[in-house]
């Protein structure tokens, strides 16, 4: 049902946008053209065009409605936190993080800067000179 009314949704869209492209321009700002033969002339043409307009977009009011309450009506009423499953106990951790088993950044850097740190040498050289 969903489907069939999306396509009817969207298929109201594309004739309204139409409709709308029809309209002759009244302000003259941004469509200076505009034919001037058409099929209809005049009066006839912008009662038809926003009588056209007015009705479809009433059934796009319809529609977009319809399609909001259809979801509302697939929807589960669950939240993804309930999905969640129980968080497992933390083992006793001896390397002093916290205690949440959370991260900490401070101590992964003094580890990585000891990791890359060259060793220093025992003592100092002296500088070689000739």
């Amino acid at each position: 049902m969903q489907q069939v009314l999306i396509v009817i949704h969207l298929l109201i869209v594309l004739a309204l946008v139409g409709v709308v492209l029809l309209q002759r321009s009244e302000g003259g700002a941004l469509g200076s053209g505009g034919g001037g033969g058409g099929f209809m002339t005049g009066r006839a043409q912008a009662n038809a065009l926003t009588r056209a307009t007015g009705i479809l977009a009433t059934l796009f009011f319809i529609t977009s409605l319809s399609l909001t309450i259809l979801a509302g009506y697939s929807r589960n009423g669950k939240s993804i936190l309930e999905s969640v499953p129980a968080a497992k106990t933390a083992p006793a951790n001896p390397s002093g993080a916290p205690a949440g088993g959370g991260f900490d950044l401070g101590k992964t850097l003094k580890d990585q800067e000891q990791k890359a740190a060259p060793a220093a040498p025992a003592q100092p050289e002296a500088p070689l000179s000739k």
